[in-house]
């Protein structure tokens, strides 16, 4: 493998380890804040057991998040040098603000909260967690806005003589509309990420009638949560993807495997063949619809926007890997829409005065907390395996990025270190959510140190 491919590959493996904790972070501190403003103004002992509990699993994770971040951050100056050189003066400006302004505000108020229980007047505390979370919230701003400026770069000019771009409009960085479309559906992936977690842990324990005043309450909010959140989910992926139409047209064509411009396009159901498919199976006008949300318009396909953008940019393979593409779209879509109608359901029995849930359906919410770490991941590689062959968007190429004086055999050790090093983080981080998970808000059983079992037994029913 050669060098560009081993770092891409580094940077994508730290990516994908650090997501799987963001999310959670996100969405799980706003709604740790919403059960104690629910303790706050009950003065219930079972709002508040149900608080510590979930602020108990949610400190776990942000722990781990901030150990993955901090990694995947060295990684701009050690295999990306170039890409550092030459966009460094806008990029580092969004990540210094994140780590200086709004990740300190999350620390230190997650610090406050940590050590401030029955300290702290009961208002000042339940402001702290809320003033956390709206630091978690707003450095996923932060972040965005760097990474918008790689899908539609504003507020820049190339300085020809110094050889790099450079910021003269900060408040055009501001106003990035990808930014404006891809924080919402972020931020409500986040509550729906939160939300599952939540559901899947509670039916647990509510399966076997453990704590059921504690669980039932938190059940009972991640259900509300977790479908608002993950039909809002689908509303912002519309506006993203109306969005992409306009400014990468070649990655909706490439997660819908249209080779050939078509008005109205199909949404594809089952395509399977590439640009000769055995499968072709499509909604007609669905992806007009998607596109334009009116069921005629052009959308472009691969082959002429190859064409157009070998004219622009001078020769190049500017496809994406289609295939990953296709499925990473459908495997986000269908985990989207199966949380929909399982939130629609949990809520549908959270009717019923005498609430209870089937054996086989607490199984199903449980198994279902995968669902939005499928959608986040794949989304995730939609998002940036798409931009291909472009690190910033019609300005810099990946083989333009990379650090031209850091060898194969340094990236291979790197490599294989950062996945063992994160495996077992992720390890640690499962284990230790499953071991308090299963514990439930009973102090003394987290202080025993046994050993976790999984959250689902082969004897359970």
């Amino acid at each position: 493998m050669d060098g560009l491919l081993l770092a891409r590959l580094q940077f994508a493996a730290t990516t994908i380890y650090h997501f799987f904790f963001v999310p959670l972070t996100l969405g799980l501190s706003i709604m740790v804040a919403i059960m104690q403003t629910r303790w706050l103004r009950s003065g219930d002992e079972a709002d508040k057991r149900m608080t510590k509990f979930w602020g108990k699993l949610f400190l776990i994770n942000f722990a781990m998040g901030v150990v993955t971040g901090i990694v995947q951050e060295f990684q701009f100056g050690m295999n990306w040098s170039e890409y550092s050189r030459y966009v460094g003066d806008i990029f580092g400006a969004p990540l210094a603000i994140e780590a200086l302004l709004a990740f300190f505000l999350e620390s230190t108020f997650i610090g406050v909260w940590v050590f401030g229980w029955d300290k702290l007047p009961k208002k000042v505390h339940t402001a702290a967690i809320w003033l956390a979370a709206i630091g978690a919230n707003i450095s996923a701003l932060w972040i965005l806005l760097a990474n918008s400026f790689m899908q539609e770069p504003v507020g820049y000019v190339i300085n020809e003589a110094a050889g790099r771009a450079e910021m003269v409009d900060f408040f055009a960085l501001l106003k990035n509309p990808t930014l404006w479309v891809a924080f919402p559906h972020t931020f409500f992936a986040g509550l729906t990420t939160a939300g599952f977690f939540v559901m899947g842990i509670s039916a647990y324990h509510l399966l076997r009638k453990q704590n059921v005043d504690v669980f039932k309450r938190s059940f009972q909010i991640a259900a509300v949560i977790g479908l608002i959140a993950a039909a809002l989910v689908g509303l912002t992926g519309h506006q993203q993807a109306q969005h992409m139409v306009t400014t990468q047209p070649m990655k909706m064509a490439a997660a819908e495997m249209l080779y050939e411009s078509e008005d109205p396009a199909g949404l594809s159901i089952l395509t399977i063949g590439g640009e000769d498919p055995i499968i072709d199976l499509r909604v007609p006008g669905a992806l007009s619809f998607l596109s334009y949300n009116r069921f005629d318009g052009l959308v472009q396909g691969i082959n002429p926007l190859q064409e157009e953008l070998t004219a622009t940019y001078g020769p190049d393979d500017y496809v994406p890997p289609v295939g990953l593409m296709y499925w990473s779209f459908r495997i986000m879509v269908f985990a989207g829409t199966a949380m929909v109608g399982l939130a629609a359901l949990g809520l549908f029995l959270l009717r019923k005065k005498d609430f209870a849930l089937p054996n086989w359906l607490g199984k199903v919410f449980l198994l279902a907390i995968a669902l939005p770490y499928l959608a986040n991941t794949f989304g995730w590689i939609m998002t940036e395996v798409g931009r291909m062959p472009w690190t910033v968007y019609g300005i810099l190429k990946l083989e333009q990025s990379v650090s031209n004086n850091v060898g194969t055999g340094a990236l291979w050790l790197s490599l294989i270190g950062y996945v063992v090093l994160y495996g077992v983080l992720m390890a640690a981080d499962v284990y230790l959510l499953t071991k308090f998970a299963k514990a439930g808000p009973n102090d003394e059983i987290h202080e025993t140190g046994q050993a976790a079992e999984p959250l689902i037994a082969p004897g359970m029913d």
